[in-house]
């Protein structure tokens, strides 16, 4: 007779439990960018919504800001950093394959030896950790999950490329993700179309740089194909949303607050306006004055709407990431 495998035995649920955020000190504006291409203010702010954005120090790196942000989530989350049980990165801009860079903030926050390891899935890479998470909570592997999103595109900005240069930002974002006695993260809805991989992509792969060619080959930027990544995130994230809505069991008048990545002001209006959410549904604008910032945008941006009052603990968000790839998640949460 087969030995029989002990079932997990998690919370039956996981809920966000804290949030927390950290923007760096520089404030960079469009004027600052209008230096290296050749645009306007209002051409940026009407293409894309932004009007600054923030930029690293060299010393505020991709492991401080996740330190910071996710410190502040653990004091939110009214826990210690001995309570955490695992910890998820979610980042395309720590330069070192190996090792991941979770394994470092584990350490320093004080988390012991939590399991700890980095996913790459760009803007979608916050709401990809977040559904790890609650898997974890609910499976019983983890009791405490730290989830930061974190970025420095600065690094990887073509200050030349006319069609890009303004758009991104850094920052760090993090939740706690914990037990809950009710539903409080809905199911995700997510997925990848690797076949149109190439509308994202780093314009110079990491092996380029063998002994001899570094020299005579640029660092790596972003690079993508706008009106194709535009078009993609109006006609079908909207679709992905709503799916997110149905599977939660929630309608576009239940909800509180919307909370998308923050790529494009009017890839945000345009979803509003499909969606048909109602005027009293709070909706995330986080991108006028900090950029893309990637898998940092939606938990810095669920930070700004609590900490300004324009939503409240216990409300009911849509959330939705998607980017490179292409990848994408959404999914409906409680805030915390």
């Amino acid at each position: 007779m087969p030995a029989k495998i002990s079932p997990s035995k998690g919370s039956p649920y996981a809920r966000i439990l804290g949030v927390g955020g950290y923007r760096p000190t520089r404030v960079v504006p469009n004027e600052v960018i209008l230096e290296h291409i050749d645009s306007s203010d209002e051409w940026i702010r009407s293409r894309s919504g932004i009007a600054s954005r923030h930029w690293a120090s060299p010393e505020e790196t991709v492991a401080e800001m996740s330190l910071a942000a996710g410190g502040k989530a653990i004091a939110d989350a009214g826990i210690s950093a001995s309570d955490i049980d695992a910890v998820v990165i979610a980042t395309v801009s720590h330069f070192k394959q190996t090792p991941a860079i979770a394994t470092e903030i584990a350490h320093r926050i004080g988390a012991g030896k939590a399991p700890a390891f980095d996913i790459s899935a760009g803007c979608a890479g916050f709401t990809y950790g977040l559904t790890l998470a609650k898997s974890m909570v609910t499976d019983g592997t983890a009791q405490h999950v730290l989830v930061v999103g974190v970025e420095r595109l600065s690094d990887l900005t073509d200050l030349e490329d006319r069609s890009t240069a303004f758009l991104f930002g850094d920052g760090a974002g993090a939740v706690i993700v914990g037990p809950s006695k009710e539903p409080a993260i809905g199911p995700t809805v997510w997925g990848s179309e690797g076949d149109k991989a190439q509308t994202i992509t780093q314009t110079v792969a990491w092996d380029a740089y063998r002994e001899g060619a570094a020299d005579e080959i640029r660092f790596p930027a972003i690079a993508q194909e706008g009106q194709a990544v535009f078009r993609w995130a109006v006609f079908e994230m909207a679709k992905v949303a709503q799916e997110a809505l149905d599977a939660a069991g929630i309608t576009a008048d239940q909800l509180d607050a919307f909370i998308p990545h923050q790529a494009n002001m009017r890839i945000i209006d345009s979803m509003i306006k499909t969606l048909k959410l109602p005027e009293h549904v709070a909706v995330a604008r986080d991108v006028e004055t900090t950029g893309n910032t990637s898998a940092a945008s939606i938990p810095l941006a669920m930070e700004r709407l609590l900490a300004t009052g324009q939503a409240r603990s216990g409300d009911t968000a849509l959330v939705i990431g998607f980017g490179a790839g292409l990848v994408y998640a959404a999914t409906v949460v409680t805030l915390p």
